[in-house]
């Protein structure tokens, strides 16, 4: 991980919400969800605020070698979106403590705040945490 990893560093991202994202598409075998309404579903949403939060610390990591995954979700959902919209992502990092790396972002659609909130991720060795999800495998079986 980069020295120059630190807060202050800030992404934008733009996306655009394809019908594939809408609610009754979030678990197909799931019947409840295929009579709710056809808006950007929450669980869509959040993966899309966790990606832009490493998409915007993957420039200072060791990449792949070095790779982060999400510890923890405080995130809003605050309106609906319906496909078609595009929605802009806006992360900045707030705190770096060894390898946990705390952000704040935000998402509007055009006409509305849709969520905000903060978020973590940790740096790992990408070939040591394969190997410990391996051996969990293993395990379970």
């Amino acid at each position: 991980m980069s020295p120059d990893l630190k807060p202050g560093v800030q992404f934008d991202f733009s996306y655009t919400v394809p019908d594939s994202k809408t609610v009754p598409r979030l678990y197909p075998e799931w019947l409840e969800f295929q009579d709710m309404p056809e808006v950007f579903a929450t669980g869509y949403l959040i993966g899309l605020m966790e990606g832009v939060c490493q998409l915007s610390i993957k420039p200072f990591l060791d990449w792949p070698r070095e790779q982060s995954v999400g510890t923890h979700v405080a995130f809003s959902h605050l309106a609906a979106t319906p496909p078609g919209l595009t929605v802009r992502v806006h992360s900045e990092v707030i705190g770096v403590e060894g390898r946990k790396i705390t952000f704040r972002a935000s998402a509007h659609d055009g006409h509305d705040l849709i969520s905000e909130g903060t978020h973590q991720r940790v740096i790992i060795d990408a070939a040591r945490f394969n190997l410990n999800l391996q051996s969990k495998r293993q395990a379970a079986r």
